[in-house]
């Protein structure tokens, strides 16, 4: 099974850097920073979400094993440097910082697949000034969509009730955010991806038989299912809905009869599914077809996996509201300033920085987060200054990512999945419901002093 920590993205497989996939401010900000002298002096930058969707009482962490490969790998290409030259916006001083810079700062971060609420420092970056800026765009891009992703997964993940999960997503967004996407769904449980270079790159299991236009392309229902069976055996999935859901599922038997069995699987794809299942496992069961199992697809989200749970189903295919995250295609993480050094120099010590803004205000200082449990449920997460012990039974959340911008994550993506499933039974009933909410926030034990 593949590690999981190498950090798939556009760049790398379109045989361009990473640098550029950012935003212009960055560059005018230090630019600036550069001339004014901020740029060398030591900061700290966290990452969190100040709230969770509506009706969601956690999020789940997902993407740091891919950030910390990428944030090693952060440099401009010639390319990329010829390209800003020729926009006649920047100093002379900046394309040559550009030209040898290498991010050479360290980053922790939540184990992947562990749970955050609101506040949680989800990532933690200390780095130059000038460096912290650069990266922030591609910080956000990763945490964003993968945290996204994980957080709906999950919650189907927990409706699906250990039933068989198939995450089909990749023709409903960006191509490469279909590989995160999968990456994503598998962290939480799900069974296989139809992603290919998902199964690539990171060893996932894959899934997929026929879509309607295989059905479409021969002479009829029987034959195209026949033609199936013979290349793939019985234990196929048949897809039975192209014309009529009964006439489907007789020419489908009538198919594998000839052959000498039963079909392994008929796949539901369009109708009320909620009474097409029952219909569909009567049909078969009179058949004597008992074995024949039941998948279901099309537009499923978490409500709508919740919904079916009584009825016959041994498998759900989900794509379209897994890639977009259940109608929040963002985990709206922001990347924030919480200690700058007033004075340049190596080891200057940084004081607390933060916002007043209205509705936008952030907590100043650096600190460390820590989960408290308790009869082995989550009941509060504590952060505490950096060089002080955490509170009793409770466990520390951050983990080492980046060390002088050497990659150092030290979990496979196999760990981190059988991780979550572990931290998962630690939250409270109530923050697991499709109708919950978050029952404590990251909160500040006492003031940071980090002088």
């Amino acid at each position: 099974m593949g590690d999981g920590r190498s950090g798939l993205i556009a760049g790398h497989t379109l045989g361009m850097g990473t640098a550029l996939m950012t935003d212009l401010y960055e560059l005018t900000m230090l630019d600036a920073a550069l001339q004014s002298g901020v740029a060398s002096r030591r900061s700290c930058f966290e990452v969190f979400a100040r709230r969770l969707p509506p009706g969601r009482g956690y999020g789940v962490v997902a993407g740091p094993g891919r950030l910390a490969a990428l944030l090693a790998d952060y440099r401009f290409e010639p390319q990329d440097l010829k390209y800003l030259a020729g926009l006649g916006r920047f100093s002379d001083e900046l394309l040559e910082h550009l030209a040898t810079f290498r991010f050479d700062g360290d980053a922790w971060s939540y184990r992947e697949g562990d749970f955050y609420v609101p506040g949680s420092p989800v990532l933690r970056v200390d780095a130059s000034f000038g460096a912290a800026l650069l990266v922030e765009t591609l910080v956000l891009s990763v945490l964003n969509h993968d945290c996204a992703v994980a957080s709906a997964a999950a919650r189907m993940h927990d409706a699906a009730r250990q039933r068989h999960l198939i995450e089909m997503g990749g023709r409903r967004t960006h191509e490469l955010a279909a590989v995160a996407a999968a990456r994503a769904a598998w962290l939480v449980g799900f069974d296989a991806t139809s992603n290919l270079l998902a199964g690539k790159q990171y060893g996932i299991p894959t899934a997929g038989t026929a879509a309607h236009a295989f059905t479409l392309a021969h002479h009829d229902e029987e034959a195209a299912f026949e033609a199936q069976m013979r290349a793939h055996g019985l234990e196929t999935t048949l897809l039975i809905d192209t014309y009529d859901l009964r006439t489907g599922l007789e020419r489908g038997l009538a198919a594998a009869k000839r052959l000498g069995g039963v079909p392994g699987a008929v796949r539901i794809d369009s109708g009320d599914l909620t009474k097409e299942v029952p219909r569909v496992r009567h049909w078969l069961d009179d058949a004597g077809a008992e074995a024949t199992r039941i998948v279901v697809s099309g537009d499923l989200d978490e409500y709508r996996i919740d919904d079916l749970a009584e009825l016959a189903v041994d498998g759900y295919g989900v794509g379209t509201q897994l890639v977009v995250g259940s109608g929040h295609a963002t985990a709206g993480m922001v990347y924030k300033a919480v200690a700058v050094a007033r004075h340049s120099g190596t080891f200057e010590p940084v004081v607390p920085v933060h916002k007043e803004s209205e509705g936008k205000a952030t907590r100043g200082g650096v600190v460390r987060p820590y989960r408290v449990l308790s009869d082995g449920f989550a009941t509060a997460e504590v952060l505490v200054e950096r060089d002080r012990p955490g509170p009793p039974d409770s466990r520390p959340l951050h983990v080492p990512l980046v060390r002088g911008g050497r990659a150092v994550y030290p979990y496979t993506l196999g760990q981190d999945r059988r991780f979550h499933q572990r931290v998962r039974a630690e939250l409270p009933e109530p923050m697991r419901r499709l109708d919950g909410a978050p029952q404590f926030e990251a909160e500040v034990a006492a003031d940071p002093d980090v002088t």
